[in-house]
């Protein structure tokens, strides 16, 4: 159990400097340069989890892949992946249907998709040990 808790803070960590990574930019390229919230959002969410990729397997995770980084990776995008495509519908979701501005909306979209990332990479990309 104190493996799990240290592994989630670990995790918390890494997210949350990701989040802010994600969330500066989010801001950065839709208020100053101009881009579109959804164009912004996919951006800054590639960005920051190029960012998480690393900071996760070397840190939070230990991987079933140490002997192969290529499955690794390729494993790592299509959940990422399949977060992008999580954040990007929710976010539209609320900005579009509910009429919530779009860094409120940022916010309840990453933590959902930071729950969705951690059982995720938990089920498929950790050493069971």
């Amino acid at each position: 159990m104190n493996k799990l808790v240290s592994q989630i803070i670990k995790f918390l960590f890494v997210g949350g400097t990701a989040f802010i990574i994600d969330y500066s930019l989010l801001y950065i390229l839709t208020e100053f340069i101009g881009f579109n919230y959804i164009i912004s959002a996919a951006i800054s969410f590639i960005i920051s989890t190029i960012y998480n990729y690393i900071a996760s397997m070397y840190w939070v995770f230990v991987s079933k892949y140490t002997s192969n980084r290529q499955k690794e990776l390729k494993i790592f995008i299509l959940l990422s992946i399949s977060g992008l495509i999580i954040n990007q519908i929710l976010l539209a979701i609320l900005v579009e249907q509910f009429y919530i501005h779009y860094m409120i909306s940022k916010i309840v979209v990453t933590i959902i998709v930071m729950i969705w990332n951690f059982i995720t990479r938990k089920i498929f990309l950790e050493e069971r040990v």
